[in-house]
């Protein structure tokens, strides 16, 4: 089978030669220290499919939804350790020049309506012509070709989790409360350009196999807004979108949200999304097993070993292989570490792991050779 039929057999509960064998990538501060036990040079951050023999689903059209132009990167004070940054959402952060993976918010632009209006509210516009290729019409030939043999996605952007990037969590819990019509416009703009950028790239007559959001909308104890307001402000917005995306033959919509997404599952279900990534295990104890068993086979399931278990013996990270074999062979779920492989897991136990998951859950059958293996590293 090619990735693309063994994707779409997966996650539509069709017979396969073997499960997708995949990963959500890695700290880049994890490839400097495995270099330090035995890593090659050459592995970085844009080649780790190739070098361990990873299936590749990167479902990118290259498109942009959300912030266009970005406001311009820039290092604003060396903090020796630290730097001060303004990103590329307007926001400015401390962020650690080594093992610096989630930065600390320092300020944001986007603080009222005046600001929203001047900074924010121009660089929604979904007409803006850099939110496209600028090779899209040779792109769109190659998106209609129904034998293509490389997965195809849409990015949906994000109709929560960006707003509270660009004001921080505190600012724009107030605002929920203390000026809900704010709030409301400020989500119904983002989804506005969300939905006249997919139609535009809709229109090229495509054949998109997938399409995901992105939220990071929750925490270790439940989600950031609240599920009634979810409902209210957000679900509306997704069910528009994803009416879009079934309009075009798109039946596979997961999100992208880290934390305890619990309480909001059933409303993103009702509002067409049928899958979730990366299904982040935390010490709330998420597990793919125990959600095929509340949902059944309506919610489809992306990502879900929990990273933790790399980090300690060969003996538990084959115990949990064997854990999720049974659902893995069910169909409708691609395994794979519940977030980006941190520095506190060895590559040899990395490595292990892929061993056995490539024997198990991919069955020795039609695998991309590995560079990097056990093998290697024991070779002189």
């Amino acid at each position: 089978m090619t990735e693309r039929e063994r994707f779409l057999a997966t996650l539509r509960y069709q017979d396969r030669d073997r499960s997708p064998i995949s990963d959500f990538g890695f700290w880049d501060e994890t490839l400097v220290i495995w270099r330090e036990q035995g890593l090659p040079e050459w592995v970085d951050k844009t080649n780790t499919d190739r070098a361990f023999g990873m299936d590749n689903y990167e479902p990118s059209s290259g498109i942009n939804p959300e912030l266009c132009p970005w406001f311009p990167y820039e290092v604003l004070e060396d903090r020796g350790e630290n730097e001060v940054v303004q990103q590329i959402d307007g926001v400015r952060v401390l962020k650690g020049k080594f093992m610096g993976s989630i930065p600390q918010h320092l300020e944001h632009l986007l603080v009222d309506r005046e600001s929203w209006e001047k900074h924010y509210k121009p660089r929604l516009d979904p007409a803006h012509p850099d939110r496209f290729p600028a090779d899209l019409e040779t792109r769109a030939r190659s998106w209609r070709d129904p034998a293509r043999e490389t997965v195809l996605g849409l990015f949906c952007g994000s109709l929560f989790g960006r707003i509270r990037d660009w004001m921080g969590v505190e600012n724009v819990s107030y605002v929920v409360y203390d000026d809900p019509a704010f709030f409301e416009e400020m989500v119904t703009t983002v989804a506005d350009c969300i939905y006249g950028t997919l139609e535009r790239i809709l229109a090229t007559g495509g054949i998109f196999d997938c399409a995901h959001f992105w939220e990071d909308m929750c925490f270790n104890n439940g989600p950031l807004l609240s599920p009634t307001h979810f409902r209210r402000f957000i679900v509306p917005h997704y069910r528009r979108i994803t009416d879009l995306l079934h309009r075009h033959g798109i039946d596979i919509i997961w999100v992208d949200c880290d934390g305890k997404i619990d309480a909001l599952i059933p409303h993103w279900m009702e509002a067409g999304v049928n899958a979730m990534f990366p299904i982040e295990v935390g010490t709330w104890g998420a597990d793919p097993v125990a959600l095929r068993r509340e949902y059944g086979n309506d919610l489809l399931l992306i990502g879900g070993f929990d990273k933790h278990i790399l980090a300690r013996s060969t003996a538990e990270i084959d115990a949990e292989i064997r854990r999720l074999t049974p659902l893995v062979e069910a169909g409708g779920f691609i395994p794979l570490p519940d977030h980006r492989v941190p520095p506190d897991v060895s590559l040899r136990n990395y490595l292990h792991y892929l061993d056995r998951a490539r024997h198990i859950w991919g069955r020795d059958t039609h695998l991309r050779p590995m560079e990097v293996s056990l093998a290697t590293l024991a070779s002189p």
